[in-house]
């Protein structure tokens, strides 16, 4: 019983031997093998697309088909710009200059300087206590441009056919500028203060001439201040300055 046994022991080993045997052959006859299991090492699985991920030194710049963008030809349109827009501008570029047609306004042109008449201004006739019989004449500018008090003013007292002469002396350095709402003054010497005069009468009424550049003959319409209530009196020595720019000089003679 023993020795049966040992036999069948000794056959399991014999056969199991054989199989070890045959697939050692089967293991060595297949020669790609271990280089499969070299290339599983180098090479990963393929994407859904089928395309391999595994490059060579070789390739280029690995580009997915699903992500390429084709070529467009011309300057590329900003993102998110559709096709065929122009291109955004880079930034902190200035805005293109204003090429179209349209009209600026242009600049007012500034005001030109006209001559001062009555239309334009307010004339006060007020008699003084000094000097004594004398009478301060006070131009103001009412318009909105400025003017100038050319010369003296021509004064017809009632009914007089002749201005009162100027005194020379009087003539100021510069024509006198009244810009809106500024004054301008001449003082008129009425009569003699002691009673040299002749001719000496009472008069009620007065209007005021103003004199153009040139000098000669009057411009504009006429200012008729009123005088006081009672009258005024006037003789052959009736004479007016130039125009003043300031009442101090008017009143200096």
């Amino acid at each position: 019983m023993s020795s049966m046994r040992n036999s069948g022991t000794r056959l399991v080993g014999a056969a199991a031997t054989v199989v070890l045997a045959a697939l050692s052959l089967t293991a060595c006859g297949d020669g790609t093998a271990t280089r499969d299991e070299g290339a599983a090492t180098t090479a990963s699985p393929a994407p859904s697309t089928g395309v391999p991920t595994a490059r060579t030194a070789a390739d280029g710049p690995s580009s997915s088909p699903s992500t390429a963008k084709p070529a467009r030809s011309g300057a590329s349109a900003g993102p998110g710009a559709p096709h065929g827009a122009e291109p955004a501008a880079p930034a902190g570029s200035k805005p293109a200059a204003n090429t179209g047609t349209g009209r600026t306004k242009a600049p007012a042109a500034p005001t030109t300087p006209v001559t001062c008449e009555g239309s334009t201004t307010k004339v006060v006739a007020a008699p003084l206590n000094r000097p004594v019989n004398h009478m301060l004449l006070t131009v103001t500018n009412t318009g909105s441009r400025t003017c100038y008090l050319y010369g003296y003013p021509a004064l017809r007292f009632g009914d007089a056919q002749a201005v009162p002469p100027v005194i020379e002396d009087s003539h100021p350095q510069a024509v006198v500028t009244l810009n809106p709402g500024e004054s301008g003054y001449a003082s008129v010497n009425l009569s003699a203060a002691d009673g040299s005069g002749s001719n000496g009468h009472t008069v009620k009424s007065l209007t005021v001439y103003f004199q153009g550049r040139s000098g000669s003959g009057n411009v504009g319409a006429a200012a008729h201040p009123p005088l006081p209530a009672k009258g005024t009196y006037v003789d052959d020595s009736l004479n007016t300055t130039y125009w003043q720019q300031s009442m101090d000089d008017a009143l200096t003679w």
